[in-house]
């Protein structure tokens, strides 16, 4: 199945008669930027697409890694029938794929890949350096790594967990240039193989999927890892049940983030989320999803990977090449860790601040979520500064836990390009 793209654009979108439109440029070629690019070239409207097609996925996650989420909650948006994941299956002659398949990342990066190759066309791999307030009052300037210049209808961000990734107090220390897989210290996203610490003494800080899944390939790699967990406990997921009843429907509906009422409403009405006060959604943010590990990943941990719960890291130092960490236990009881290197599975923190590529006049006057660094948007992802857009885990502040999920690709991507067509049409 071969979808064709659309033809030459149309002139508008402030277009001057017998001067082409100025595109709309999409920073990312994640799940949300090629959804975002989808949908705007399904409705004329033109855009150019930067990064790399699937990168954080193809470089941000290690070797042997699944995705948490079942097949029915990691489909792009396409603007029309076909681009689905069981699609793409179906055109390759793949198997089919369950809630009892965990799904393999090297399949949903293939899969990524043929979408832009079917609604979205060319992704140019040149990085955003610059994103400035165009000169002549609207729009946006636009720089390249490579130099070039261009000039912008708008501007959408959809750079994914990019520069997000967070390394705790207590062990930022030991990284005074930035974490990276040769220091003591590194980040979860900063690997691909984990089998180079075959043979080494490893600790895991964090309880949730990146954590126990690591733990789990670090093990089956040679590596001695152990987990260091500060919840009492380490929550996992069940079992998918294939035939539900009306009462457990009833009871807990289902959403692509797992069952219950909070989140089906939440998945359901993202919209609606944004009108809670914001102290609310912070807190929806915060507490809707505890961190956890998938249901079909426990058999590699429990009873195999050492995993210490109650267990936090106070303090960190090397001596040679061996990491010492300084561990609070249950009661406050002090303990001495000694390890090769420590992973820090610790999550992502949502800051304007790491999206290096806008200028100071765009980020100073972007409105901020209360209580966050993130930024505050309009129903169509559009922020206080016009024509500039955000998309992905920068959104979900505003609109509510989905939008950390490839799930939220659908709702964004279409209001997004809704958005800009109506703007384009001089209705906005």
């Amino acid at each position: 199945m071969t979808q064709s793209l659309p033809g030459p654009w149309p002139a508008h979108g402030g277009a001057r008669p017998g001067r082409p439109a100025l595109p709309v440029v999409v920073v990312g070629a994640g799940p949300y930027g090629l959804s975002v690019a989808a949908h705007l070239r399904g409705a004329g409207v033109p855009v150019r697409v930067f990064g790399e097609v699937m990168g954080s996925w193809r470089h941000a996650m290690a070797t042997g890694m699944f995705l948490k989420s079942t097949p029915d909650a990691v489909d792009l948006s396409a603007p029309e029938p076909g681009g689905r994941l069981a699609d793409f299956l179906q055109v390759h002659g793949e198997p089919e794929l369950t809630e009892l398949t965990p799904i393999p990342c090297e399949v949903f990066v293939r899969y990524g890949q043929w979408f832009q190759k079917q609604y979205v066309g060319e992704v140019e791999p040149a990085r955003v350096a610059a994103v400035d307030l165009a000169t002549a009052g609207t729009g946006f300037a636009v720089r390249l790594d490579d130099g070039q210049e261009l000039a912008a209808a708008a501007v959408v961000v959809a750079t994914g967990l990019n520069g997000l990734a967070h390394i705790p107090g207590e062990l930022r220390g030991l990284v005074p240039e930035g974490p990276g897989p040769g220091a003591p210290v590194s980040h979860t996203s900063q690997h691909t193989d984990l089998s180079r610490y075959a043979g080494r003494r490893v600790a895991v800080v964090g309880g949730g999927q990146s954590a126990l899944e690591s733990a789990a390939l670090l093990h089956e790699s040679g590596a001695r890892a152990q987990v260091l967990v500060r919840e009492n406990g380490v929550l996992w997921g069940t079992t998918p049940e294939q035939a539900r009843s009306w009462t457990r429907r009833i009871g807990r509906p289902a959403s692509p983030l797992g069952t219950g009422w909070i989140l089906a409403a939440v998945c359901r009405a993202p919209g609606g989320v944004r009108h809670l006060p914001a102290a609310a959604r912070l807190l929806l943010f915060r507490r809707a999803l505890r961190p956890s590990g998938g249901w079909w990943l426990r058999d590699r941990v429990e009873g195999v990977v050492p995993v210490r719960t109650s267990c936090r890291v106070v303090r960190a130092g090397t001596d040679g090449s061996v990491v010492r960490l300084d561990l609070a236990g249950p009661g406050g009881v002090a303990e001495a860790l000694d390890v090769d290197h420590v992973l820090a599975a610790t999550g992502y923190r949502l800051d304007l601040d790491a999206v290096p590529f806008l200028s100071p006049a765009v980020r100073g006057a972007l409105r901020q979520v209360p209580g966050s660094r993130a930024p505050w948007l309009s129903p169509g992802f559009e922020s206080s500064v016009p024509g500039l857009y955000f998309t992905g885990s920068l959104a979900a502040p505003m609109f509510g836990p989905m939008m950390r999920f490839v799930a939220g690709t659908g709702y964004a991507a279409a209001r997004v390009a809704r958005d800009r067509v109506r703007r384009v049409a001089g209705t906005g």
